[in-house]
């Protein structure tokens, strides 16, 4: 098989615009049989927002493997311990390695402890996931993973499943990692997403739980409007929100909403039980 690798900003876009006659080349390298490559040196975007650019602009479906950054060699050099790796670039980069290291620290500090398994209550913590297994030997779980298991048994391929969190949550993709293989992930608009739901995390966290309820409403509203079967509460604070004033007992019982730390808990004590 042939394959071509490719340059981004000056080559296939430049800034916001895609470059004249840039589709109709790589549709006819496509048709072609070979498989493009899109490569950068710049470390400033994750290869989720690239492909997410790429899409956008190009209108065409790019598999995220075939994107190589800065990012991608470092993830793929980490898991030999035998290297000492020297991080020079972008703040980004800085602060994934940095952030990375921290919960390797833990989790082997855990591991020392003689802990079975370990779970990470927080969902963005998760892009760090296939890194920290490159370093830790006993078991993490993935809070995302279980949480597409436990739809993937509930809702039929394809049903369209709303996700509510954070926008670093969203940002980092790492439940699109496992439901874009099933099922249609969805989220709120950008002004619902700013005045909803990041307004409702900022309140529960300021212990305003009443006000925070209220303001997480339109969000909720328009993920049911648009018929999603689930809505993943994919931030520790909007359980807290969304079921303010019920009881434990509702929650368990909610049909529509998953609560990933609840669900995280419940494994959590059938796996320790086996030990």
């Amino acid at each position: 098989m042939s394959i071509i690798a490719t340059d981004l900003d000056g080559t296939i876009f430049k800034g916001q615009t895609l470059i004249d006659g840039v589709k109709e080349g790589l549709l006819k390298i496509i048709n072609e049989g070979i498989e493009i490559y899109y490569t950068t040196n710049n470390s400033s975007q994750t290869p989720s927002e690239i492909k997410d650019k790429l899409e956008y602009l190009l209108q065409l479906n790019i598999d995220i493997s075939k994107i190589i950054t800065p990012l991608v060699i470092f993830q793929n050099l980490y898991s030999d311990d035998k290297l000492n790796i020297f991080i020079y670039g972008s703040e980004n980069l800085k602060k994934y390695y940095n952030v990375l290291n921290s919960l390797v620290e833990g989790c082997k500090m855990l591991q020392k402890n003689n802990c079975k398994f370990i779970v990470m209550p927080c969902n963005t913590a998760h892009y760090w996931y296939d890194d920290l297994r490159k370093k830790v030997k006993i078991p993490i779980l993935s809070m995302p993973r279980e949480v597409y298991l436990d739809t993937s048994k509930n809702c039929k391929k394809n049903s369209k499943i709303g996700i509510l969190s954070t926008e670093a949550t969203l940002s980092t993709k790492v439940y699109n990692k496992y439901f874009d293989k099933k099922f249609n992930l969805v989220s709120p608009n950008k002004s619902l997403q700013k005045n909803s739901v990041n307004k409702s995390i900022k309140l529960v966290k300021m212990g305003k739980i009443k006000e925070a309820e209220k303001a997480i409403r339109p969000a909720v509203s328009y993920l049911m409007k648009i018929k999603c079967k689930k809505i993943i509460l994919g931030c520790t604070e909007l359980p807290i929100a969304i079921f303010a004033y019920k009881s434990f007992k509702k929650i368990k019982q909610s049909k529509v909403f998953i609560d990933p730390n609840l669900l995280l808990a419940n494994i959590s004590m059938k796996k320790y039980k086996r030990f």
